[in-house]
């Protein structure tokens, strides 16, 4: 469909640290680079021409990637392809900044009607773009320094200050902030002291066309399961906010109150190293090892997206354990499977995941705690079908297209505040 008058026509959405284009589940690919991909395409079928930016990170990266009709990836050369961290990319902001300014200045004036800018690196040059090209900023954080403080894992290392300062900036700069749930406005409001009248809180949403109902049976086939085994899923990267961790101390526990559960439980860990997990890749191998559950545990690369469907699919239960979400993707795409959630009552995951209706929440990160969930999940058929069912059910509150609507709206928004700004001036 076309879109409306007054709609944003061409959209710069920017997503520094990481491409749209890099498989999710490893390095700094998760649940934001679905997000990007995802709204951009919803974004581009209305009517919206896309260009996301990123910064490249190989010398083989086509400067102008197509992603889908009328969305395109532009890479920009900023630092070294190859050996940068997230901590260390603030040092290349101005580089970024500049020649994402250089790509726009090539184009006719007014080239672009919004700035979309996701996660706080992306919202410091977003910022400079609105000045510089008289268009609103919207921001989404997608997670929060002081948020995530608040929340370490034992061993983890907090955000740096600096990261601390730039959110702050970002969110006095942008004209309209996207918040993924209700609880993320709050803390949006309390922690950073946004205006309540610039945050709007839209949903992400989940593929269901993907992300659908298979046959259990079927699933397990294809993916070499046995047809009766007892499968305790994690999906995500692997770093301590996920919390992996708590899944395999659970399933120590587990096993040692049923030692006869060993013969049919599998528990895939789908995903790869990233964040602080870097710093260690084979940790939570090892650990495995020292719990004596190694034979139980099947590590599993990053998968596509069809791919990790058929895993929620044979899975008997996804767990969730992260020590801060703020939405919690993988749980809405394996409830658009009809598999049952038991994730930790944190974050987004407590809009996510309708306890004791399409899941469990589990207060905490205790191993005894987590094992009784995991088990009253597992082993109680009557449990696990009610919530299979009401797990689909919840699922269908989240998509895509929605997502875009809302976001549509919210562009208006900040283009109808930024005309009030300047007409006040």
């Amino acid at each position: 469909m076309g879109a409306v008058v007054g709609d944003v026509r061409r959209l710069a959405m920017i997503s520094l640290h990481t491409s749209p284009l890099d498989q999710p589940g490893t390095g700094d690919a998760g649940g934001m680079n679905v997000y990007v991909v995802e709204l951009a395409r919803r974004l581009a079928a209305r009517g919206v021409e896309v260009d996301v930016f990123t910064r490249a990170t190989s010398s083989s990266h086509a400067a102008v990637v197509p992603l889908a009709d009328g969305v395109s990836v532009r890479h920009i050369t900023a630092g070294p392809f190859e050996g940068l961290t997230k901590h260390e990319l603030p040092g290349q902001l101005c580089v970024f900044a500049r020649e994402v300014l250089r790509t726009e200045a090539a184009q006719p004036v007014g080239h672009y009607d919004a700035v979309h800018s996701h996660y706080w690196l992306s919202g410091q040059v977003g910022a400079l773009a609105r000045d510089r090209w008289g268009v609103p900023l919207v921001h989404s954080m997608h997670t929060m320094a002081k948020v995530k403080n608040d929340a370490l894992a034992a061993g983890d290392s907090p955000e740096p200050a600096a990261r601390v300062i730039g959110e702050e900036q970002v969110v006095e700069a942008a004209d309209v902030l996207v918040a993924n749930t209700d609880l993320e406005a709050e803390q949006l409001i309390d922690l950073y002291d946004a205006d309540p009248g610039r945050v709007e809180v839209v949903h992400p949403g989940v593929d269901l066309d993907v992300f659908r109902p298979t046959d259990v049976t079927v699933a397990r086939a294809a993916l070499g399961l046995p047809h009766d085994a007892v499968v305790l899923m994690f999906a995500g990267r692997i770093q301590p906010l996920k919390a992996p961790d708590v899944l395999l101390r659970a399933v120590a526990v587990l096993l040692e109150r049923d030692p006869g559960l060993r013969a049919r439980l599998v528990v895939p860990v789908v995903g790869g190293p990233s964040g602080t997990g870097l710093d260690r890749p084979s940790a939570l191998a090892a650990l495995a090892v020292e719990l004596g559950i190694a034979d139980v545990v099947r590590f599993v690369p990053p998968v596509t997206q069809a791919e990790l469907a058929r895993w929620y699919a044979a899975a008997t239960l996804v767990a969730v354990p992260s020590y801060n979400e703020s939405f919690g993707l993988v749980a809405v795409e394996a409830q658009a499977c009809g598999t049952p959630v038991v994730a930790a009552a944190v974050g987004g995951l407590t809009t996510v995941v309708r306890d004791g209706r399409s899941g469990l929440l589990v207060p905490g990160h205790d191993p005894e705690a987590w094992a009784a969930a995991l088990r009253r999940v597992a082993c109680d058929d009557d449990v696990r079908a009610r919530l299979a069912a009401g797990a689909v059910a919840q699922a269908q509150e989240f998509s895509w297209d929605a997502t875009a609507d809302q976001t549509l709206g919210v562009y208006r928004r900040a283009r109808s505040l930024m005309r009030q700004s300047l007409n006040a001036s």
